[in-house]
């Protein structure tokens, strides 16, 4: 930490135990403290006597799943006013700024515009099961962010904001709507207990010069504010690489840009730490192949999802689908198996609204309640056998094997092997529901350098006699819209 309680400059690889599960559970849904649990307590009863939050029923789910609730405790150093306070900031500028409405309409186009200036998922997961997103800032030029600036919205949602912010919101929805539920979801990730609730992120500055950054600092600036203040403990961490000679000279401005928690979160890596450190947290065929690994990606190409997820996916349609599936609204409902969840593309397209399935998850992970997900409805014990050990990048078919079949489910021997088509959904009677963003957050405190690990350690899994069933990886769903689906 600097004299002013800032934290330290991070060059170089984060320390090697940054990379274990047990670091970045700390503070997390299933492993708070019982001073943590306390406070989550006392948030959630100030939340619901102020009307901002309405507890779960027995037929109705709550309002904000426990992992929401539990990032903005989690900004806040777990004080449950000031993370009340900020919730309630986040609450109504929702509501001013209409946001499950600019999700639902916001014009395709004007997405994707949006998705080319900012980082993209790659479709690929680190070893922690937390989605990669990559950020190649030299495609930035000065003609392409004027277009991006001064282009005109075709979304018919309008709000307080500018234009241009009103689509940075809907990539921050679609990160916490469909990325982050798709990465919870995935079967055989470790640590099914709690829910993939942030992002990692590559941002390569390569052939960067120092007037291009000058020009972005406000781009940069406005995804940061927005994360920090509306969309909490998103943010696992930031490896910049390609950093040009001039930049440890201007690193101390540019920082000024961020709040010192993303800065704290931020690691310039020398070009001989780029691929052991990536390595470290992410398996090398998830890695890019510019900077080492055996992924053919780069900003500009869909998402490639790797083939845990395929696996369990199937998708309605051929080609053009798979593409807006991918690079369009997408969001996550719930099916009518209960061992399933339903993918409803939305936006609209040359001002017509869609909505409709796009595609199906089967097998969903073994969904885990442990003392800091507690649930009143539906609470059903499961008859997992679990394994002594669950391989941090392997799908583990003998969970899955094991669990218990319910009505339409894909047997272990029936269930895809591969994207293929499911039957049309006819949703165009659904209504709009109002959908809780899903969990978020990050390590807490600011990392000191050190050696990549050598490996990733994981706790053991949950007992058997706390897998019990809850819904925290599923956004609520209007009850129209599961009705739909039967």
């Amino acid at each position: 930490m600097t004299n002013d309680g800032e934290p330290a400059d991070q060059h170089g690889p984060p320390p090697a135990e940054a990379a274990s599960a047990e670091t970045r559970l700390k503070g997390h849904v299933g492993h708070l403290t019982t001073q943590e649990e306390s406070a989550f307590d006392e948030f959630r009863k100030l939340a619901a006597k102020q009307g901002f939050y309405t507890p779960a029923t027995d037929d109705k789910k709550a309002s904000h799943d426990d992992g929401t609730l539990v990032r903005y405790l989690r900004a806040r150093k777990f004080v449950p006013r000031e993370a009340f306070a900020q919730f309630k900031d986040t609450e109504i500028w929702r509501k001013d700024n209409d946001l499950d409405a600019l999700y639902e309409k916001i014009d395709i186009h004007d997405y994707q515009e949006a998705r080319s200036v900012y980082p993209q998922w790659t479709g690929r997961r680190d070893r922690r099961g937390i989605p990669v997103y990559l950020y190649e800032v030299s495609r930035l030029d000065s003609k392409k962010m004027i277009a991006y600036s001064s282009s005109g919205s075709k979304s018919k949602v309008k709000g307080p904001s500018p234009s241009r912010m009103l689509r940075l919101f809907a990539l921050y929805e679609n990160l916490t709507r469909f990325v982050m539920p798709l990465c919870s979801a995935v079967p055989g990730r470790p640590n099914p207990e709690t829910p993939v609730d942030q992002s990692n992120n590559i941002v390569d500055i390569s052939n960067v010069g120092l007037k291009q950054f000058w020009n972005l600092r406000s781009h940069m600036q406005d995804a940061s504010t927005l994360a920090t203040a509306h969309y909490p403990e998103t943010l696992d961490r930031i490896f910049i690489i390609g950093a040009p000679s001039f930049f440890p000279t201007v690193w101390g401005w540019i920082k000024k840009w961020f709040d010192p928690i993303t800065t704290s979160k931020i690691f310039i890596l020398s070009h001989h730490q780029v691929l052991p450190t990536l390595s470290s947290f992410i398996d090398i065929a998830n890695i890019p192949k510019k900077y080492g690994g055996g992924l053919d990606f780069e900003c500009g190409k869909m998402p490639i999802l790797d083939q845990q997820v395929r696996d369990c996916l199937s998708i309605v349609g051929g080609p053009d689908t798979e593409r807006l599936f991918l690079s369009a609204p997408v969001r996550w409902i719930d099916a009518a198996d209960d061992d399933e969840m339903t993918a409803l593309g939305v936006g609209s397209i040359d001002g017509k609204q869609r909505k409709e399935a796009v595609a199906t998850l089967h097998s969903l992970a073994v969904r885990v309640a442990t003392s800091s997900s507690r649930h009143t409805q539906s609470q059903v014990m499961e008859t997992v056998g679990a394994p002594a050990s669950r391989p941090p990048t392997h799908h583990n078919q003998s969970a899955l094997a094991s669990r218990p079949v319910s009505k339409g489910q894909a047997t272990p021997s029936s269930r895809p092997t591969s994207i293929q088509p499911s039957p049309n959904v006819n949703l165009s009677t659904a209504s709009i529901h109002d959908q809780s963003v899903p969990a978020g957050g990050v390590l807490q405190h600011p990392l000191q350098n050190g050696g990549p690990p050598d490996q990733i350690s994981m706790p053991p899994p949950p007992t058997q006699t706390e897998r019990t069933k809850t819904d925290f990886f599923t956004p609520p769903s209007d009850p129209s819209e599961i009705k739909t689906l039967e």
